[in-house]
């Protein structure tokens, strides 16, 4: 599928934004450095796809909606929808998805989907909101999933590090063939850092249900730093790609509301992990937020 791009700017940071998912195609600062992963298929072709109406796998790719079973691709189907631009000036777009027959067929709600991405200095805001245009009150999760390079530029070679604003030592869960384990395992990070390592993704993403804060700095000793800020997005969740050589390029710093079911679960959408159950012509909002070093 073709799809329209859209570019904002500040003279600071410039962002590139597809229709096709409503998803960041680039992320650059002013000195010309690239921060976002680029797509490459060698490895893995997202950039930073938007998940709804859920987030991770559902038992056998389907879902369940008040008994009813429905087909439902990982990480739902918004990352492959088309979505309208509905408004842009020089540093804003939003972007907007709304119900289709296609939709209706695996997802029986009337919603809307707006994604924006705002910039203000040196700092870019991704932000969704999710509002229930319909009669029934509508289950969903949504996360984002932005890949950003490892190693950031200039820093090849030097060890990579997550710090969490909290301090925090959350404990971790990782997935048994795509959907969440029933064990709740010690946490990777010490007084709230975690030293980076390829390994560490041997067995899939490591996910943190709670407990990892609103706030955390992707950074190299001494190098370049990325700071990261959340809203209303309780679960966070590190990746790359498994099983790759070369290791991929990428970590993903993923936070979420809602997470891939749980292994022995029926499907139910609404009784899926931090599953939101949105009542009838109510909106919620989600955003996170990177500003970038210089």
């Amino acid at each position: 599928m073709n799809s329209s791009t859209t570019r904002i700017s500040n003279g600071r940071l410039t962002v590139d934004v597809a229709a096709l998912g409503a998803e960041m195609q680039s992320l650059t600062s002013a000195d010309g450095k690239s921060w976002l992963w680029n797509g490459d298929a060698a490895f893995w072709t997202g950039r930073a796809p938007i998940l709804f109406p859920m987030v991770g796998k559902a038992p056998d790719n389907r879902i369940r909606i008040d008994g009813t079973s429905y087909d439902m691709a990982q990480h739902g189907f918004a990352r492959r929808a088309e979505f309208s631009l509905a408004a842009s000036t020089q540093t804003m777009c939003r972007f907007e998805l709304a119900p289709s027959e296609a939709t209706r067929a695996v997802y029986p709600f009337e919603f809307l989907l707006a994604v924006e991405y705002l910039l203000e200095g040196p700092r870019l805001t991704v932000s969704a909101t999710v509002e229930n245009r319909g009669r029934d009150a509508m289950p969903f999760g949504l996360g984002f999933h932005p890949a950003f390079l490892w190693p950031l530029p200039g820093s090849e070679g030097r060890p990579h590090r997550v710090t969490l604003d909290n301090g925090g030592e959350p404990a971790m869960v990782r997935l048994q063939d795509g959907l969440v384990g029933p064990d709740l395992l010690p946490s990777p990070f010490v007084d709230g850092a975690l030293t980076l390592d390829h390994a560490m993704f041997d067995a899939d993403a490591m996910i943190f249900p709670d407990g990892a804060g609103n706030g955390l700095t992707y950074a190299v000793e001494g190098g370049p730093a990325l700071k990261l800020s959340v809203d209303n997005l309780p679960n966070l969740a590190l990746w790359s790609k498994p099983g790759v050589d070369p290791a991929p390029p990428f970590l993903c710093i993923e936070p979420w509301h809602g997470t891939a079911a749980e292994v022995g679960s029926s499907g139910e959408l609404a009784q899926r992990p931090y599953s939101i159950l949105l009542p009838e012509g109510q909106t919620q909002r989600f955003s996170w937020s990177v500003e970038l070093p210089g």
